[in-house]
């Protein structure tokens, strides 16, 4: 007997192949999406770690959301205490469940962190049992597998680049060109005297000019294109950060915004290719066939050509430092300014402190590198701002087996979230007055600020993958405070509104006003 050519027992073995390959689909997915993540769990409570249930498919996500959406919406008095605005999710599951616990990123496991010697553990990573988070998605598109990202001998010989490109007498000859930015900047405020100026967008333009100039030897006008691109990707991750595809199925079906992820992602490739090409041609020109430069794009070059293949970089690897050293040189930065200006604003006490230093080592004349390493007043007030405004909220490591985290066996494949804002907001290494603003804390050294628990304090992380830029940054932002500080005073305009929130880092929602007054 046979139905349209096939004989009964050919169908029935084609069916049952059918069924077997569907059964097996539904059993690996359920042991994806409920089994294992469920198997996760139980475990860590058995081992006291608790934390909010997995829900199926989604985790914790959801909950994540509603109660970020909640705290963006609700206007905020004029306090320091920002750790529930920022991230309401952990404030609140920290007093439920303790400092460690467990949440889900859809059947991600994401155990967070904020005991001390459990975050120094993974951060020191000694043992090597932890890798950085793996870059997916839009992340990918944004920093790729560049020295954030890269581990192994890769990761090593990046970071050997970027530490000379931003130390020692490479980062004393960028001083110049942060002085010309800043010129630039306080020249163009001279419109604004008198009224309100939006200073986020003012320290968003400097800080993408400073590492134009000295990091890749061109312009904000050349690199404009490269920074509006970085600033549209960024507005797609944080659009995106808690929706949850399904995985593969982008290979199928992509949405608008994963559409134009791409799109972006090829415009700055494309840029910083043509930017590469012209440092070259001006090489060959110039008849210094690996004189590339000595700024941070001439380092790279010259490794991409280097005639020894194990410290040779591709030019995969050289656009995606590129990337990540436009967006994180002016992220960070900008996000630092910003805060540092609203303090100063809110406290003018501590804003004329910093003056008077400022004029003492330097008058009326241009900041120098001596006087620099002297601003003590402004250092303490930089150190307190970072505490009370971190750029970054939390570092994320991720085990690479199963390994034992003092008393804790972490399970392979498990993210974890170093809380480091939640430590800075912590009376019990701060004080009671931990949400006042108070920089003469820092004035015997963090250290003594932080009772000898230094790890209570890391805007810039910890261990061997300490932010590699910390000090470009801190001296970027001596130099502009100065050169504001010489020529105006300021305050809170009223029609500053307080909403921090986290944007990749913690910016201030509708930016900061403030009324200027020239000195």
């Amino acid at each position: 007997m046979s139905w349209l050519g096939f004989e009964m027992p050919v169908l029935t073995s084609i069916f049952l192949c059918l069924f077997l390959v569907i059964l097996l689909a539904v059993v690996k997915n359920l042991q994806k999406l409920w089994w294992t993540p469920n198997r996760i769990q139980n475990r860590m409570v058995a081992q006291g770690v608790h934390g909010p249930s997995y829900k199926f498919i989604h985790g914790s996500t959801k909950e994540i959301l509603s109660m970020k959406r909640e705290t963006m919406g609700r206007p905020r008095s004029l306090t320091h205490d920002i750790f529930s605005a920022v991230q309401p999710h952990i404030h609140t599951w920290s007093k439920i469940f303790g400092k460690n616990f467990l949440q889900w990123y859809g059947v991600q496991p994401q155990m967070i962190i904020a005991e001390p010697e459990l975050c120094k553990e993974v951060l020191n990573n000694k043992d090597r049992n932890y890798r950085k988070q793996r870059s997916q998605g839009y992340i990918k598109k944004l920093l790729g597998d560049s020295i954030s990202m890269a581990e192994g001998e890769k990761w090593v010989k990046l970071r050997k680049l970027a530490h000379h490109a931003f130390h020692g007498e490479s980062l004393k000859n960028m001083i110049p060109e942060m002085i010309k930015s800043s010129e630039t900047m306080v020249q163009r405020w001279k419109t604004y005297e008198g009224k309100e100026i939006e200073v986020n967008e003012e320290f968003r333009v400097f800080t993408s000019e400073v590492i134009s100039r000295t990091a890749f030897g061109s312009s904000f006008v050349e690199g404009k294109n490269i920074f509006e691109m970085l600033r549209e990707l960024t507005s797609l991750i944080f659009r995106n950060t808690f929706k949850l595809r399904v995985p593969g199925i982008s290979m199928f079906y992509k949405t608008s915004d994963e559409i134009k992820s791409e799109k972006l992602e090829k415009g700055i490739r494309d840029i910083i290719t043509e930017i590469v090409r012209k440092r070259e041609k001006t090489a060959i020109t110039g008849g210094e066939a690996n004189d590339f430069g000595s700024d941070y794009l001439g380092i790279l070059l010259k490794a991409h050509h280097d005639a020894n293949e194990k410290q040779r970089i591709s030019v995969e690897d050289l656009v995606d430092e590129c990337k990540t050293f436009y967006f994180a040189g002016q992220e960070t930065t900008n996000s630092l300014l910003a805060w540092t200006i609203f303090l100063l604003a809110l406290h003018t006490d501590w804003q004329e402190e910093a003056r008077k230093e400022v004029l003492k080592l330097f008058g009326k004349e241009n900041p120098n590198t001596d006087g620099l390493n002297k601003l003590k007043t402004m250092g303490m007030i930089i150190n307190e701002s970072l505490r009370l405004y971190p750029p970054v909220v939390s570092l994320t490591r991720e085990s690479l087996k199963e390994v034992r985290l003092g008393q804790i066996v972490v399970p392979a494949n498990v993210e974890l979230h170093v809380a480091n804002m939640a430590l800075h907001h912590d009376p019990k290494y701060w004080g009671k007055d931990v949400q006042l603003f108070k920089p003469e804390r820092f004035s015997e050294g963090i250290a003594k600020a932080t009772n000898n628990n230094t790890v209570a304090f890391m805007p810039f992380g910890m261990g061997p993958r300490t932010c590699v830029g910390m000090n470009f940054a801190i001296i970027e932002a001596k130099i502009a405070l100065s050169m504001i500080l010489q020529r105006y005073s300021f305050t809170l305009s009223p029609g500053y509104v307080h909403s921090p929130i986290q944007f990749l880092t913690v910016r201030p929602q509708y930016g900061v006003q403030v009324i200027l007054h020239p000195v």
